[in-house]
């Protein structure tokens, strides 16, 4: 007003730069990759969240730089956060607000802004922002957690490498289809890295593929320290497919109780040393593997914020295998499983060491090893589990003095199923579509678990027997009458002095040997019960052997009559 209007043109015209927008974005750039480099990130040249560490979220603008301190929190009502605020200049403000408060916010972009000098309303349209992307990362992390959480119902088994290629399948099916499937599926596990224990490691390997059945099969391998049981446990769920398996080394008392409804639906679990499981957790346990489900009354809160109550249940069937150092285990828990002894003889111990010494020196081929259990895991993929009918379940009688014979004759018949299944591809079926057992199925079942049906009949268990009839031999060289101390049992078995003290204590206990003398002396002991062990198991096997083969007469006589119309057929099979 006070000058000509020719002065304002003169000093447009005549105006010094001080600064540029585009130096000011340069400059901002430099400052911005500065902040970035002393919080350890790279720069970003689009606006977002910057989210390599966790724990420290940062959020750029061309001005400003918000950082989010310590995470988030998991739950989904609020976003309590530790927030750092830092302009170019490297100024910064640190404060606590709730991202979801609007106020809270509001009341923190005006301390800032006067703070750091920074405009008000650029503040807000930032944290508005901030909290989009802050919001979208946690439900992101919150999606990605689920399937890795064990137990919940999210968790899908096609995330697994359970695909079959048409050429695998078609493999895995010619496997099944040739003759003498179990004795090749024993071989094949062999070439897996299972050392010895020929028996045991297809009998628990049927075992296992159960899960798939309705009426699953459950097994207790018993051994001293050291003796292997748990890694031939661990060798054969390695062989199973690991969308089907879940392993254990500890279960608190109520954690099975809080698994989702279908969680252990058809599922192998495994324990790998049920003596660490508590009162509460074994029984929880038992009840799974009986009666294929788990029902507890618990208190629910409602919306309203009424207690009641509410029923959670858990669903199988599952298979199981577990292991355990003891000698005696509870009868209500040895009655539902297969028992099994590991061998602890000398020769699968000097087998062992000869597979270690190979390994070690690369003789062996462990990729060749992992390469049969991925077969073996494409061969159970294969299987179906179907229903099993056996035309021949009443004609064969296990010992009457087994330990609890009905429980133990439930198992021997689901057994014979998971023989057939395993055989699905060359058993003929019934109208309805049922597998039809055939008496090499039964002579395959009797051969594979007659060591478990001795160890039902026999009062000692599986590492006890082993110990004793060592101990037997070592004596009855001398004279039945001889009495011997610690030191020559020890020379003798081999055990060391914790391991022969339990088993000596034991025998004395079940009064199968004495102990005489007095402990500041030393104690000698004599055998008082010499048991024919053989006798009872060859009673046992020639009585199902000779069931068997009167089966397989009458089978023979059978079909014979169904050519003579007119003949007379009697109604007994045995």
């Amino acid at each position: 007003i006070s000058h000509t209007p020719e002065i304002f043109p003169h000093l447009i015209q005549n105006r010094i730069f001080l600064f540029s927008p585009e130096n000011f974005r340069d400059e901002n750039k430099v400052q911005q990759s500065k902040v970035l480099e002393r919080s350890g990130l790279k720069s970003n040249s689009e606006a977002g969240l910057l989210s390599s560490n966790p724990n420290k979220l940062i959020y750029q603008t061309p001005a400003i730089i918000y950082t989010v301190l310590g995470g988030l929190p998991k739950a989904l009502d609020n976003l309590k956060v530790m927030l750092q605020i830092e302009d170019v200049s490297g100024l910064k403000s640190r404060n606590k607000v709730d991202l979801f408060e609007d106020k809270q916010v509001e009341k923190l972009c005006k301390e800032v802004s006067e703070k750091l000098q920074l405009r008000k309303d650029l503040l807000e349209k930032d944290m508005y922002d901030f909290t989009e992307l802050l919001e979208a990362y946690r439900e992101d992390l919150h999606k990605k957690s689920i399937p890795i959480a064990i137990g919940t119902e999210t968790e899908d088994k096609n995330d697994f490498k359970s695909y079959l290629t048409e050429k695998e399948r078609q493999l895995s099916m010619d496997f099944l289809k040739q003759p003498k499937v179990i004795t090749r599926l024993n071989d094949l596990l062999g070439q897996t890295g299972i050392v010895g224990e020929e028996r045991n490691r297809i009998f628990l390997l049927l075992i296992a593929i159960s899960y798939k059945m309705k009426d699953t099969l459950h097994s207790l391998v018993q051994g001293s320290s050291g003796s292997g049981k748990t890694k031939i446990v661990r060798q054969i769920s390695d062989c199973i497919p690991e969308e089907s398996v879940t392993r254990f080394t500890r279960i608190s008392d109520k954690a099975l109780y809080n698994y989702p409804e279908h969680y252990f639906k058809n599922r192998l679990l495994i324990i790998e040393d049920v003596d660490g499981l508590s009162e509460d957790a074994e029984m929880a346990f038992r009840e799974l593997q009986s009666s294929g489900e788990l029902r507890s009354s618990v208190s629910i809160k409602l919306d309203n914020g009424q207690i009641t109550a509410g029923a959670k249940i858990v669903k199988g069937p599952i298979a199981s295998m577990s292991c355990t150092t003891k000698g005696e285990v509870y009868e209500d828990n040895m009655s539902r499983v297969f028992l099994i002894a590991v061998d602890e003889s000398m020769e699968q111990t000097k087998r062992i060491i000869n597979y270690q010494n190979q390994k070690a020196s690369e003789k062996l081929d462990s990729k060749e090893e992992a390469k049969n259990k991925d077969f073996i895991q494409k061969i159970i993929r294969v299987i179906e589990p179907k229903e099993v009918v056996n035309p021949f379940a009443e004609q064969i009688q296990l010992p009457q003095e087994a330990h609890k014979i009905r429980r133990l004759n439930d198992l021997f018949q689901n057994f014979i199923k998971m023989i057939t299944l395993v055989n699905q591809y060359q058993r003929k079926t019934s109208k309805t579509g049922k597998l039809i057992v055939e008496i090499e199925d039964i002579e395959m079942t009797i051969d594979i678990m007659f060591e478990s049906i001795v160890l039902k009949v026999d009062e000692l268990d599986g590492s006890l027997r082993q110990f004793y009839e060592i101990l037997k031999s070592f004596v009855e060289k001398k004279s039945k009458t001889y009495e011997f101390n610690r030191f020559e049992v020890r020379e003798a078995t081999g055990l060391g002095k914790t391991q022969q003290h339990y088993y000596l204590s034991r025998l004395v206990e079940l009064e199968y040997i004495q102990q005489n003398g007095f402990a500041n002396r030393g104690f000698t002991y004599k055998i008082v019960h010499w048991d024919n062990y053989k006798i009872l198991r060859d009673r046992i096997k020639n009585n199902l052997l000779e069931q068997i083969q009167k089966l397989k007469i009458y089978t023979e006589q059978s079909r014979s009559s169904e050519h003579q119309p007119n003949a007379n057929r009697t109604p007994e099979l045995i």
